[in-house]
């Protein structure tokens, strides 16, 4: 199975006043404009995803629906697993439910995906050190089985390298 993890794009800044739920923050408008074409970009590697997840968090829900639109991904399902906070085992137990045997795609926080990143390597959240920009993406490859430990780094790239496959 392959496995998408997208880390939410650019988002205005936390300002109590304007979202005192910061689950409430959007995307910027240059954030929505700079994953658009991100997305573009991760559409010409990755056509279509089986599964596609998101968190509820306005800016990740942004992010994701643009993978739709611009991506051809299938619309993203709710998934308060994802939502910024979570523990990876959490998010680990979300992706048995719904493994397939093909690809899923999840789009979350940081250093929420990170820190699942290293579990899936490793089985420790913390032994693998993975820096995810708003916007990027690891692939991660797992056979056959759901567990800590039990998954390979296919690749990851930074916004900067999606927006140009994207031109």
């Amino acid at each position: 199975m392959d496995l998408y993890l997208v880390r939410h794009g650019i988002a205005f800044d936390q300002d109590a006043e304007r979202w005192p739920d910061d689950s409430r923050r959007p995307l910027s408008p240059e954030g929505e404009e700079r994953f658009r074409q991100a997305a573009r970009g991760l559409g010409t590697l990755v056509p279509s995803v089986d599964v596609h997840l998101a968190s509820t968090f306005v800016r990740a829900w942004q992010t994701a629906k643009l993978l739709t639109e611009e991506a051809g991904w299938p619309k993203p399902e709710p998934a308060r697993e994802l939502e910024s906070g979570t523990d990876p085992k959490r998010m680990l137990a979300l992706l048995a439910k719904v493994t397939t045997g093909g690809s899923v795609a999840m789009v979350g926080h940081e250093p929420d995906l990170s820190e699942f990143v290293s579990y899936l390597l490793t089985g420790s959240m913390s032994k693998v050190l993975v820096e995810m920009k708003k916007g990027s993406v690891a692939c991660l490859g797992l056979d056959g089985r759901t567990a800590p430990g039990s998954a390979s780094l296919r690749w990851l790239l930074t916004p900067k390298a999606l927006r140009g496959l994207g031109d």
